[in-house]
């Protein structure tokens, strides 16, 4: 890339990161994500430490400010109570019937993906000597150990190394095919769902969002939540909707390893999270790959059986170095061979899939953060040709669309956009594009 257009794209992503930047946290986009999100935050800490590490310590801080007592952080953090032009918002979760929620800031009842680990890592690899970021990093540390000893003591219930989510959004891809079966048996009557209105299909096109077939069930959820006032184990008992999935769980182990090598340097005890790393990965490995498929994937507690799909989840195994070096190699050459077909890397779902939508969010296009994760997996095993195809791609449909949340997967449909899909001017995409421009170090 030119020197004038790298330059054109890093001023651009600033300008989003400051557009975007409410005094102390970040929103990924206005009017369609109007408050703080959990894995966005992560990333987006990411960008803005190329422009302002004090901005991108704040963010993690605002953050964990809504940590609850048993270690949980919330998927939303609603900072301002004002802002209503997104549902389900605070007065829909009640998250105060739980008595370990904080009074403020107000939040959702459910979780993310566990960035921070490995986001502080990154960043602490950036800037090793910083004193101020060694003196966060040193206070934010026993959080986050906290909030992964969350996952291992109220969403691991065998003990096995594996934690559950209960709601999609908990995996940060809503829509994914791989949860429409464990959808379609949650079986209600209309009645017993309470009034809600939509909001997003006032911002952005009904063609790119979950169905409202698969709203009512996400509603349906987050009532059962609220119904045992987000009581984990009672949750546990009744909820149809129980999946281990790969991508909370590739990221929990990826978190815990840098966690791990951050405790080593700064003499934090870290047997705890050796002892759920040791059997995590291991058990990661033996019970979520498919021979068939030749990928990772998820596992249904309820109907105690494999999910049958090829997704982009499956890939972020690498990110936490599970696979040995014959099934990286696999997911290597799937993503090769997916170049080669006229796709973009990295699609959201299996693409040879009659459930494949190269348009609607979760269910085929591109998403720069999990280009990101992806990119640092293959580099740690040395795929450096297909980790410069995964970055280059999402730097192109940045260059070609702009700054938007996700980006369609086919080459012959993307030369036709003027825009990408989702919300615009959106900040991880600034973030992780900013990252991959400046890239120094990985971690």
């Amino acid at each position: 890339m030119e020197t004038r257009e790298k330059n054109n794209l890093l001023t651009e992503a600033q300008k989003i990161l400051n557009l975007n930047w409410k005094n102390g946290f970040t929103i990924p986009t206005s009017k369609l994500y109007p408050f703080q999100w959990n894995w966005d935050s992560g990333f987006t800490s990411i960008g803005l430490s190329h422009f302002r590490l004090d901005r991108a310590i704040q963010e993690l801080q605002s953050l964990f400010s809504g940590q609850w007592e048993n270690g949980m952080i919330p998927h939303i953090i609603f900072h301002s109570e004002d802002e209503k032009t997104y549902f389900p918002n605070y007065d829909f979760w009640e998250s105060s019937v739980n008595t370990g929620a904080p009074k403020q800031p107000k939040s959702s009842g459910i979780t993310q993906p566990a960035v921070h680990g490995f986001v502080v890592e990154h960043l602490l690899n950036k800037f090793p000597d910083n004193e101020q970021l060694i003196h966060f990093i040193k206070s934010i540390f026993p959080k986050i150990v906290h909030y992964h000893r969350f996952f291992y003591t109220y969403r691991d219930p065998d003990r096995e190394g594996l934690t559950y989510i209960f709601h999609p959004w908990e995996s940060g891809r809503d829509n994914s095919p791989l949860w429409d079966a464990s959808l379609d048996r949650i079986s209600f009557n209309q009645d017993e769902l309470p009034f809600y209105e939509r909001q997003d299909l006032k911002l952005a096109s009904a063609s790119e969002r979950p169905t409202n077939f698969q709203y009512d069930r996400y509603v349906y959820l987050l009532a059962l939540g609220k119904k045992y006032k987000y009581d984990e184990r009672a949750i546990f008992e009744e909820s149809p909707f129980l999946i281990q999935d790969t991508l909370m769980n590739a990221v929990l182990i990826a978190s815990n390893q840098s966690l791990i090598r951050i405790g080593k340097r700064f003499g934090f005890d870290t047997h705890e999270i050796q002892e759920w790393q040791s059997q995590a990965q291991r058990v990661f490995d033996e019970k979520l790959w498919n021979d068939e498929l030749q990928t990772y994937v998820g596992y249904d507690l309820r109907q105690n059986e494999q999910i049958l799909h090829k997704e982009i989840g499956g890939f972020t195994a690498l990110l936490a170095k599970i696979p040995n070096e014959n099934r990286a190699q696999k997911l290597n050459q799937y993503l090769l061979d997916l170049h080669q077909k006229g796709f973009y890397l990295c699609p959201s779902f299996d693409v040879e899939s009659p459930l494949f939508d190269s348009k609607r969010y979760w269910r085929g296009p591109i998403w720069p953060q999990m280009n990101w994760m992806i990119y640092q997996g293959l580099k740690k095993y040395n795929y450096d040709k297909t980790a410069d195809i995964v970055k280059s791609d999402l730097i192109k449909l940045v260059d070609q669309l702009g700054y938007y949340e996700y980006f369609e997967s086919q080459k012959s449909l993307a030369t036709q956009l003027q825009t990408g899909y989702g919300g615009g001017n959106f900040s991880w995409t600034a973030a992780c594009t900013a990252d991959l421009l400046l890239e120094k170090t990985s971690y």
